[in-house]
C-alpha cells in the first residue's frame, strides 16, 4: 500500500541525487578551498613581512585554484554523460541484433526479483514491445546507470568552483585588515580553524559517521598543513 498521499494528483519525484551531488560539489569545493590557501598563507607568512605579498598570491591561487577545480568537476559530470550515452548506444544495438540475448536477460531479472516462469514471460513480453522503454529499464536494472542531468557538468563546475571561492576568503580575510602577517595569521588560524571544524561537524553527518570525530579530524588535518607549510618557509628563511 502505498502511504504517500499525494492529494494535487501530482507525480512525486525525487530530489534526493540532485541534492546529494549538490551538496558533494560544496563538499568537495569547500574543504580545499578552506585548507590549500590556508596553507599558503601561513607558509607566506613565515617567510615574507608584506601582507600585501600574501594577498596577493593568496588571491592568485584562489583564482587558479577555483578553476582548476571547476574544471574537474566539469569534466567528471561531462565523463558520466558521456559514459552513459555510450552505454545507451550499445543496448540499443545489443536489442536490435542480440535480442534473444537480452531477452534472457530481462527474464533473468524478474526471476531474481521472484517472479513465476508465466510472469517473466509476460513481463519481458511488456516491456520488450516498446524499445526506448526496453533500453531505459535496462540501463537502470541491468547496468544500474541513473539518466544523469544534461546540465551536470556545468552545474558542478559552479557549485566546486565558488565554494572553493568562499572557503578561500575565510584563512585570507584578516590579511586584508591587519597589517603583520604573524598577527594576522594568528587570527586566520582561529577563523579557520572554527570553520574547519563546523566544516567537517556538517560533512560528518551527511555522510554519516560520528560528527564530533569528523570534525576534529578535518580542523587538525586543516592545522597540520598550515603547520607544516608555516614550518618550512622558516626553515628555508633561516
Amino acid at each position: 500500500m502505498d502511504t504517500h498521499l499525494h492529494h494535487d494528483n501530482k507525480p512525486h519525484v525525487e530530489e534526493h541525487l540532485k541534492s546529494s551531488q549538490t551538496l558533494t560539489d560544496i563538499v568537495i569545493g569547500m574543504s580545499d578551498g578552506l585548507t590549500v590557501p590556508f596553507a599558503l598563507a601561513a607558509g607566506l607568512s613565515g617567510a615574507v613581512d608584506s601582507t600585501n605579498i600574501i594577498m596577493i598570491a593568496g588571491i592568485a591561487e584562489i583564482a587558479a585554484g577555483s578553476i582548476a577545480m571547476g574544471l574537474g568537476g566539469y569534466l567528471a559530470g561531462k565523463t558520466e554523460q558521456d559514459h552513459y550515452n555510450s552505454e545507451v548506444k550499445r543496448e540499443y544495438y545489443e536489442i536490435e541484433h542480440l535480442r534473444h540475448r537480452e531477452i534472457e536477460e530481462t527474464k533473468e531479472f524478474f526471476a531474481n526479483i521472484g517472479l513465476s516462469e508465466e510472469l517473466q514471460d509476460k513481463a519481458t513480453e511488456e516491456i520488450s514491445r516498446d524499445k526506448k522503454n526496453w533500453v531505459d529499464f535496462m540501463m537502470k536494472y541491468e547496468l544500474g546507470l541513473e539518466k544523469p542531468d544534461p546540465k551536470r557538468a556545468t552545474k558542478s563546475a559552479l557549485n566546486i568552483g565558488l565554494s572553493y571561492i568562499a572557503g578561500g576568503l575565510v584563512p585570507l580575510s584578516p590579511y586584508f585588515f591587519i597589517e603583520h602577517p604573524v598577527d594576522a595569521l594568528k587570527l586566520s588560524v582561529v577563523v579557520t580553524l572554527i570553520c574547519l571544524f563546523v566544516f567537517g561537524y556538517f560533512k560528518s553527518k551527511i555522510t554519516g559517521i560520528n560528527p564530533w570525530a569528523g570534525a576534529l579530524r578535518v580542523m587538525l588535518i586543516g592545522a597540520f598543513a598550515a603547520g607544516a607549510a608555516f614550518g618550512v618557509a622558516k626553515l628555508f628563511e633561516g
